[in-house]
């Protein structure tokens, strides 16, 4: 029997960027919403280019989150244009990016404020 390791709700939300960000995700928000709505206390954004890179990067939350506790619910996997993944205190979205710029998460939730993602997780601004 293996017992379950907790993370609070901002552990798991910059865990849940930072394995987005390793299948080179795109666009990688945390913002924390416990002020602004009930459904949970932080969003995650991220991105992909195609469908598979978010079913990939969808894939790497769900594994990499797997030993802190289950999944509440997932949809959307297996199109691959916009997944959802609900652990409860956070929720992660990741798009294709024209889903993305459309439903434009972003500008909705524009009054949360940003969780900064430790630099380490981050390619995007890494020298080759």
């Amino acid at each position: 029997m293996s017992t379950k390791q907790i993370l609070e709700a901002r552990e798991r939300a910059i865990k849940s960027a930072a394995l987005a960000l390793d299948k080179k995700a795109l666009d990688v928000r945390v913002l924390e919403i416990r002020t602004l709505s009930s459904i949970a206390d932080y969003l995650v954004l991220a991105s992909g280019r195609s469908d598979k890179q978010v079913q990939a990067i969808a894939d790497s939350v769900r594994q990499g989150l797997k030993k802190f506790g289950k999944v509440l619910d997932i949809e959307g996997e297996k199109e691959g244009n916009w997944v959802v993944i609900d652990y409860g205190d956070v929720i992660v979205h990741i798009f294709q990016e024209e889903l993305r710029r459309r439903y434009d998460l972003d500008e909705l939730w524009s009054a949360a404020p940003e969780v900064e993602i430790p630099a380490e997780y981050r390619w995007e601004d890494k020298e080759p």
